[in-house]
């Protein structure tokens, strides 16, 4: 078993930063990949980024790409995503997840673990 919590979520306004935390505990942290998800009220649970285990890969999508940063450390078992350039679109709850696959997996399905997820909102 894996626990994840995240924090550093919070209100913003349109062109601000925020940086998400997420800690692990339990099984060995660095054997997994691990990812950032979001929902927004009245849509399904999407993709934002992912950093493989070993931090040499990652994957955003399109609509953070430039914009966001994931980054891990292991020695402290916690992952980062760094927001900057905040939307009103980004406004949602935001998930850690973490999943033992190889690489940057990018589907919800292949996450193990999640998080209880933080409330971003950017207010414009």
């Amino acid at each position: 078993q894996v626990q994840l919590v995240e924090s550093g979520g919070g209100l913003v306004q349109a062109g601000g930063s925020l940086r998400l935390s997420c800690a692990a505990s339990g099984r060995t942290f660095s054997r997994y990949a691990m990812g950032w998800f979001r929902q927004a009220p009245g849509k399904e649970r999407e993709f934002v980024a992912a950093i493989s285990w070993s931090s040499g890969d990652t994957y955003y999508a399109d609509s953070v790409k430039g914009r966001f940063t994931v980054s891990r450390d292991n020695a402290k078992n916690t992952q980062f995503l760094q927001m900057n350039s905040l939307k009103p679109e980004d406004t949602a709850v935001y998930y850690c997840a973490a999943s033992p696959r190889l690489g940057y997996p990018t589907v919800l399905k292949e996450f193990d673990y999640w998080g209880q997820g933080t409330q971003v909102t950017v207010s414009s």
